[in-house]
């Protein structure tokens, strides 16, 4: 698993000009899925990301995970960070898991995380056409992946 982590002041997820989920300060995480991925990486990426410390503290030094905020969180699926761009300018997406692999584990990451979180979490729709609007927060955007486990 892949995620692309962004701190936000702000952030909401629109389909069909309808907005899904709204948030205020917190997170708004895209999550790329493989086919090897498994409950393994689901755990470990949770608590990873639950416990980063990315938020500001009284002196404002990124010393607060979003739990120690009491912060807000959206998860969307994205296949396409798992694009690769050796060959041409045609991105692959071979490594990305198909639908019937990935909607299961997108599924279970968000349980994982609202577990994790002690809170629901807003969402995207798998596979919609998704408008993602958000305030990035200082800006702040890491990016995780379960098989380096960095």
């Amino acid at each position: 698993m892949r995620a692309v982590i962004q701190r936000v002041s702000e952030a909401s997820v629109t389909v069909d000009n309808e907005i899904i989920s709204r948030i205020a300060e917190g997170l708004l995480i895209l999550i790329g899925i493989e086919d090897t991925d498994n409950q393994e990486d689901i755990e470990w990426l949770s608590g990873k990301i639950t416990r980063l410390r990315i938020f500001g503290d009284e002196n404002d030094i990124m010393n607060k995970s979003i739990l120690d905020i009491a912060g807000e969180a959206i998860v969307v699926s994205q296949f396409t960070l798992h694009a690769s761009t050796k060959k041409g300018n045609r991105p692959s997406y071979i490594r990305a898991a198909k639908p019937d692999v990935a909607i299961p584990l997108y599924q279970d990451f968000i349980k994982q995380f609202e577990k994790d979180l002690g809170k629901k979490v807003g969402t995207g729709i798998f596979g919609a056409d998704m408008k993602i609007s958000l305030l990035n927060d200082g800006p702040v955007t890491i990016i995780v992946d379960t098989k380096s486990k960095e």
